[in-house]
């Protein structure tokens, strides 16, 4: 007598989380292949697991895989593995209450009886199955579980009910079917080879076991005796696999050669350039986990940074890919940073698309720093001329760490970063700079700018060059930022040659200043009312040699330099007040006092007001507030001085 098909409600109110898992537990639609696949090698884990107590479960020579089968006519996808099987009973209770695993419930079976050599898996949540009603209004499957004799059929459209039924001779295994809903515009047509071929590549590529599909290639005709007949082709249809199985990660270091590194670089991140240096280690005790990380040779040229520069590694957990590029494994100051990590331990939310526990997160990220701070600190000293070519490339993403880490995290960054300086060509570590510190220097001495041009050509550079001090150059845009944080190094004071509050001379000096000023002071009352809002203040300075003038920033306001960034990012920032500071011993100051002695009201006081101004604001890389007046007011002193 023939067993009718049982008809079964879903359990767990279904209608409403098989919706949520349709329509909001996945970012990506192709993530169904993902899970299926995975739930497929979990399977095979399984049986070779049993297999070592019943060996009669999986017969000598057997091969363990996976095989997808695509019909475009009927609009179907089968994914069949043969792997442990499922029984009634496991139909009905993992296939028939959503979010009941029967992965996990195995995994729980084999901690209870302490079992050793356990499969590690990844389908711990029971939902993933359900991820194919995203793609096919109808799901089949056909199982026959090892040890038994009775296959079974499950057989639903994700709409609130299930039916099982009798399936007489099948083989050990499973077989999910997918009735796939029609291809709309945006979708991808899950019945063509190249589409599955990219989703197993790019989620799937690491399982171990072979993930196959028949193809039709087109292929020369044979002749009698074996030869290619010219011009004569014919369709054939063989079995090809579509996954590497080759994790090069779990091989020993020793086993790898450098041209393997250098493959799996470029078909992981397809730059055509071999990596800098390759970072593979694995970190053993409470939290174990794999990494393959690369430091590229040069900055790809699709390397994008977006609104939300982030992470470029990927994150595997038990050789299926869960996330492409983890933001929260490596601090986005080392985004530059390519390659895997592989863990088994990691707990993942039921999407597997975001980590779950921070804690056991904050662990990788800490021991990949560490890593990668390790290797790039070997590199600077092992192979300069290598890292400073590296630094040409990274160097202004890499200071971003100088900026959002603190204490030891910091220490380390700054003891890594090259900066160009004024006493020669090249770079220096601040370690460098301090010990070639001449007696006397009390502090690092900075100066930002724009580019190395300009920064080079700063009047400030001036007293510098007498006392014969090198300045650092910090001309990438994160600098001014970095200067908020990055205030000494080693006990050593980090000072900007731009602040009005540098402290550079000697007592007697300052008196001498002092009485400079005072006997100057009406005429450069009158310089700062002729330039108003623009100035903070006028006064003399001992910081210039060659130069009339130069600017400064008030203590705690925005550099100038920041301050144009931030306007030519789009920010409404106003400008803000300078310091206008003069050289009493240069000739044209000397011109002005006798000026301003001769006719305090002469308006030729305020036009040179406005040419110091604009004179030192285009030194330093700005451009005058009205470029029409500054030009005819230069034009008129070249005429005067014709005359």
């Amino acid at each position: 007598m023939t067993q009718k098909a049982e008809s079964h409600v879903f359990q767990a109110e279904v209608q409403e989380v098989l919706s949520l898992v349709i329509h909001s537990l996945y970012t990506e639609r192709d993530i169904f292949l993902r899970e299926l696949l995975s739930n497929a090698s979990d399977a095979l884990d399984k049986l070779r697991f049993e297999a070592l107590t019943h060996a009669d479960w999986l017969p000598s020579g057997e091969t363990l895989g996976i095989a997808l089968q695509a019909n475009p006519d009927a609009r179907t996808l089968s994914i069949a593995d043969n792997g442990i099987g499922m029984d009634h009973a496991d139909l009905v209770s993992n296939l028939g209450r959503v979010a009941s695993s029967g992965t996990r419930k195995f995994v729980e079976a084999l901690k209870e009886a302490k079992s050793e050599g356990s499969p590690e898996l990844i389908g711990r949540f029971g939902v993933g199955f359900y991820s194919s009603f995203m793609v096919a209004d109808r799901v089949t499957v056909e199982t026959r579980r090892a040890g038994s004799d009775e296959g079974w059929r499950w057989e639903s459209d994700g709409k609130g009910e299930y039916t099982v039924e009798p399936a007489p001779g099948l083989a050990r295994g499973t077989v999910i079917t997918l009735h796939l809903k029609p291809v709309e515009d945006d979708d991808h047509d899950y019945t063509q080879e190249w589409t599955l071929r990219d989703i197993v590549s790019r989620y799937s590529d690491f399982v171990e076991y072979p993930i196959q599909m028949e193809v039709e290639r087109s292929k020369p005709k044979l002749d009698d005796e074996g030869e290619p007949i010219e011009g004569e082709y014919e369709t054939q249809r063989e079995l090809e696999t579509l996954n590497s199985m080759k994790p090069l990660w779990t091989r020993p270091k020793a086993d790898i050669t450098s041209e393997e590194y250098a493959d799996f670089y470029r078909h992981h991140t397809h730059d055509w350039m071999p990596p800098l240096d390759t970072i593979h280690f694995k970190a053993e005790g409470t939290l174990e986990f794999t990494a393959l990380l690369f430091l590229p040779a040069q900055r790809p040229m699709m390397m994008g940074e977006g609104q939300n520069p982030k992470s470029k590694l990927s994150l595997y957990v038990r050789r299926i890919l869960v996330q492409r590029e983890c933001e929260d494994l490596l601090p986005a100051w080392l985004r530059f940073v390519r390659g895997v990590v592989e863990t088994s331990d990691l707990p993942l939310n039921v999407s597997r698309e975001t980590m779950q526990n921070n804690r056991q997160v904050a662990q990788i990220r800490k021991g990949l720093v560490r890593k990668v701070l390790e290797a790039m600190g070997k590199l600077l000293k092992d192979d300069r001329e290598k890292y400073e070519a590296f630094w040409k490339h990274f160097g202004w993403t890499f200071k971003e760490g100088l900026y959002f880490e603190h204490g030891d995290q910091q220490v380390a960054v700054a003891g890594l970063c090259l900066f160009e300086h004024s006493s020669e060509s090249g770079w220096k570590t601040l370690a460098e700079y301090k010990e070639a510190m001449p007696e006397g220097q009390e502090a690092i001495y900075v100066l930002t700018g724009q580019d190395r041009a300009t920064v080079e050509a700063s009047a400030h550079l001036e007293s510098m060059r007498r006392k014969g001090y090198d300045v650092l150059f910090l001309v990438d845009p994160v600098d001014e930022w970095v200067l908020e944080r990055l205030t000494e190094f080693d006990g050593t004071p980090i000072r900007r040659l731009d602040q009005a509050d540098l402290d550079l001379s000697s007592d007697a000096d300052k008196d001498v200043l002092k009485k400079k000023q005072e006997t100057a002071s009406d005429l450069l009352k009158c310089l700062a009312a002729s330039l108003g809002e623009r100035v903070q203040e006028v006064r003399f300075t001992d910081r210039l040699a060659e130069s009339p003038a130069v600017l400064v920033e008030a203590a705690g306001a925005m550099s100038a330099h920041q301050a144009r960034m931030l306007r030519h990012a789009g920010q409404d920032i106003p400008e803000p007040k300078r310091i206008l500071e003069l050289n009493p011993d240069h000739a044209l100051v000397q011109g002005l006092q006798k000026l301003h002695k001769a006719d305090a009201q002469s308006p030729r006081i305020a036009d040179f007001a406005e040419l110091l101004f604009d004179g030192a604001l285009l030194r330093e890389g700005g451009a005058p507030q009205d470029p029409a007046k500054f030009q005819k007011l230069l034009t008129e002193l070249m005429l005067a001085s014709l005359k």
